[in-house]
């Protein structure tokens, strides 16, 4: 292992378009492939440059012109009611193992808060156990855990996996075909508009994402590599409801992981009989979901047989200024799975 001057100066500043290579180079050597396996720039801009919220604010620290870190945080917008929150998402984090041990993280993580202090509300995001001290040192709080519910469709498979607590990077079988159309299309359905502004009447006081096209069509859409599906349902050649997911690997087992299921407030119909339509897209060992408490999405995810999973992540929070609902309580956010995955 080379060894390195701790003395050597270290720079931190802004990300730079010509600095994308040696991003990609630092977080495939530190983070591996991610969720999409791995990291092409189509899915580092698509996921740092082009969102609606606007592009992630981007710190590296750098060495002899050698970028040895990276702090990223994703821009992000919450509703409460008719209030908005602007907010940040702190996502990927590297620091080159011949460099760890110099606070490379906590000085990207603090000036970054500095330089957003004053346009932002809030900053949260969902670590690893690894990462979590870290954060608790710089002051952040834990909010609570998020809890995700599990239909379980192949009964002993799942069982066998817990019970032997088995992770590889790998599921034990092939990966199973979708019999649903792809996200971009079902996103174009013209009714889709109007199922939005009826679904965004009960938001209520929680912090919500606003779901409007631009959004779902940029976070499910438009995502490179992940192969987000649809199922739509419709009534009187209307559309009633739209569900997005797709299949990953979860240890040796296949998931269907439901990011949405949008409907009218109160209309758990229609989301039971979408719900189920997504339990039957693909032949998985088990269906994750999470909606808002008390929503008709989360009524109808019980109504097909999802119950408390053992899967979970943990939300830590740091407000900026006063918010309400008050961020740090874990009953003020009404998050999606799709508002939880690490993409």
């Amino acid at each position: 292992m080379s060894l390195v001057n701790r003395a050597t100066a270290l720079e931190i500043r802004p990300y730079r378009d010509t600095d994308e290579a040696g991003v990609l180079d630092l977080l495939s050597l530190t983070l591996g492939g991610g969720p999409a396996g791995r990291r092409p720039p189509e899915f580092f801009r698509w996921k740092h440059l082009e969102s609606p919220f606007g592009p992630s604010h981007m710190l590296v620290a750098e060495v002899d012109g050698r970028i040895v870190g990276l702090r990223a945080f994703m821009r992000w917008r919450f509703l409460a009611g008719e209030r908005e929150v602007a907010a940040v998402r702190a996502v990927d984090t590297a620091t080159h193992p011949e460099h760890q041990g110099r606070g490379i993280f906590s000085r990207l993580t603090r000036q970054a808060v500095g330089d957003l202090r004053d346009e932002v509300d809030l900053v949260f995001n969902t670590p690893n156990e690894k990462s979590l001290p870290g954060y608790l040192k710089m002051g952040w709080t834990v909010v609570g855990r998020l809890h995700v519910d599990v239909r379980v469709r192949r009964p002993l498979s799942v069982a066998r996996e817990l019970r032997h607590l088995r992770i590889t990077a790998e599921p034990g079988r092939p990966r199973p075909d979708v019999r649903a159309e792809r996200a971009a299309h079902a996103l174009g359905d013209p009714g889709l508009t109007r199922l939005l502004s009826a679904a965004s009447e009960g938001s209520g006081r929680s912090l919500v994402t606003p779901r409007n096209a631009e959004f779902l069509t940029w976070r499910y859409g438009s995502a490179p590599l992940l192969d987000y599906r649809a199922v739509r349902q419709h009534a009187g050649g209307e559309l009633v409801g739209i569900a997005l997911f797709r299949v990953r690997p979860r240890g040796r087992l296949w998931e269907t992981s439901v990011a949405e299921a949008i409907v009218r407030p109160g209309d758990a119909r229609s989301a039971r009989r979408l719900l189920a339509a997504v339990v039957h897209a693909a032949p998985v060992d088990h269906v994750a979901c999470r909606f808002p408490a008390m929503s008709a999405a989360a009524r109808g995810a019980r109504r097909n047989g999802a119950v408390r999973g053992p899967w979970g992540v943990t939300l830590i929070a740091n407000p900026l200024r006063e918010i309400r609902p008050d961020p740090l309580r874990i009953g003020s956010w009404g998050v999606s799975l799709g508002d939880l995955e690490v993409f």
